[in-house]
């Protein structure tokens, strides 16, 4: 077990919710009940956990880290966990986790009416909460928006050689994209895809430095999460960079997911639920505003930033979330093999 996290305390003196019956956690020193939560999300996740708090009269404990050591963590403390939830990024970091046994089933009508059935565990161990779009960005003063590819695929091709930026093999987001392509297309096609991304390729640790890349004319074209160009734009609103859905005459542009579930060895499954209710309802203003995620729940409009500048009216690929965890580990494998970074 790893003790270099830093568990985190916030608290109010505000009375719990009317109707909401639970019992004082363990560790709660306050008037009222305390949510313990281990989180691998870092953005925007304590402005939710304090208007929960605020809103609801709970406290809220978390501990942040590295997704592989939280989930190490929690099967390593079983039931002396304090963890009451766990929340991480990436399809494929929840359903390792719900592999791994880490969550528990929940049974609830709020969470299966406000999250699509794609974006949740079909077991109902775990949920996505907020959507990140993985999909083609270009420097605009470089390349016509007439001649931007609109596939992934298109990215192989001999005429893109030294024009792009990708993501490294060993980021989440990357292997999930592949892992949607292997679905989509089979492993023939997307090894052969693969090979010409690392023909043609610069690569990079971070989705920051690669639209930094792009925006300077180190590159024309490359592949990001939806919200890091957001982040940019907010800062620059002049960075010659702009975003194409892909995939729109096809299977849509592909999508990943921020989730959580309550952990099998939860102290308080109830209070664990309704946190999770709450960010997939009341809270998913909150929750995707600081990092202009696109909301889960299909009712919620997308905060202003992102809808003004990409708009919420583009096909999204409908592949089931689990299915991306599924293939994860065939995405790292044809990646090795096709000698891209």
């Amino acid at each position: 077990m790893t003790h270099r996290h830093t568990i985190y305390r916030l608290r109010t003196a505000l009375p719990l919710a009317v109707g909401v019956a639970l019992t004082m956690a363990a560790c709660g020193g306050d008037d009222g009940p305390t949510l313990n939560v281990y989180s691998g999300r870092h953005y925007g996740i304590e402005t939710a956990f304090a208007a929960y708090e605020e809103e609801s009269g709970v406290n809220v404990e978390f501990l942040t880290g590295n997704d592989a050591e939280l989930r190490e963590r929690i099967a390593a403390e079983g039931d002396e966990t304090q963890a009451d939830v766990y929340l991480t990024v990436d399809a494929g970091n929840l359903w390792k986790a719900g592999e791994d046994g880490l969550f528990q089933p929940i049974d609830s009508a709020v969470l299966d009416e406000a999250i699509p059935a794609e974006l949740k565990d079909p077991q109902n161990r775990w949920f996505g909460l907020a959507v990140r779009a993985r999909t083609i960005v270009y420097n605009t003063d470089l390349v016509d928006a007439g001649n931007v590819p609109g596939t992934y695929e298109e990215l192989a091709e001999p005429e893109y050689e030294g024009r792009i930026c990708l993501r490294n093999a060993n980021n989440d987001y990357q292997q999930s994209l592949v892992a949607s392509m292997i679905a989509a297309d089979g492993e023939p096609v997307t090894l052969e895809v693969l090979e010409g991304w690392a023909a043609n390729a610069e690569i990079f640790a971070n989705d920051v430095a690669l639209l930094e890349a792009i925006a300077a004319g180190a590159c024309e074209i490359g592949i990001a999460n939806h919200y890091y160009l957001a982040r940019l734009l907010e800062e620059n609103p002049d960075a010659p960079v702009a975003l194409k859905w892909a995939e729109q005459d096809g299977r849509g542009a592909h999508i990943n997911i921020s989730g959580g579930g309550v952990t099998k060895y939860a102290g308080d499954v109830a209070l664990g639920q309704q946190f999770l209710e709450w960010l997939a309802t009341e809270g998913q203003d909150t929750l995707v505003a600081d990092n202009h995620e696109y909301p889960a729940n299909p009712d919620v409009v997308p905060e202003p930033l992102i809808a003004e500048q990409f708009g919420n009216d583009f096909t999204r690929d409908q592949l089931a979330a689990d299915v991306l965890g599924s293939f994860n580990a065939d995405a790292v494998r044809l990646m090795d093999e096709a000698g891209f970074g």
